[in-house]
């Protein structure tokens, strides 16, 4: 599935309307260059599944979570992780997946440990403020419009 969104607003609308049909268990990887809308859409995310939509960047922590089990978004970080095997040290690990889901910044860099159910969500900038976002991995999305 493929969207375009024209402002970080409608980036948000789009992520909100994938928040309400996502459940514990579901992985997000996210692949785009820097400023590309993944922590935005995240926040889209966040208040799609009822959380609040005080979404941060992890880049310096490496994790933030949101929420308590059992259901709580897991926002990752993975730009300054070189490989699967240090995912032990960002957290990876220390959240179990039936209770969390998982978006995953910079996905690219860990993608040999990602599951072959995970959720791909790649980001283009088209523009200062457009946007291409494709869905790959789960037709439940594809009702979904922009």
């Amino acid at each position: 599935m493929e969207w375009v969104t024209h402002s970080p607003e409608e980036t948000i609308s789009l992520a909100e309307k994938i928040g309400r049909k996502l459940h514990a268990g579901d992985i997000l990887a996210y692949f785009g260059d820097l400023g590309a809308g993944k922590t935005t859409f995240t926040r889209g995310l966040a208040v799609g599944l009822g959380l609040p939509d005080r979404v941060t960047s992890p880049t310096f922590n490496l994790v933030h979570a949101y929420g308590m089990p059992p259901l709580q978004l897991v926002h990752f970080d993975m730009y300054r992780i070189s490989g699967e095997e240090e995912l032990e040290t960002t957290g990876f690990y220390d959240y179990a997946p039936e209770e969390s889901i998982f978006a995953i910044e910079w996905a690219e860099n860990i993608e040999t440990a990602l599951p072959l159910n995970t959720i791909r969500i790649t980001f283009r900038q088209l523009g200062d403020n457009d946007r291409c976002i494709i869905l790959e991995g789960d037709e439940r999305f594809a009702d979904i419009r922009s």
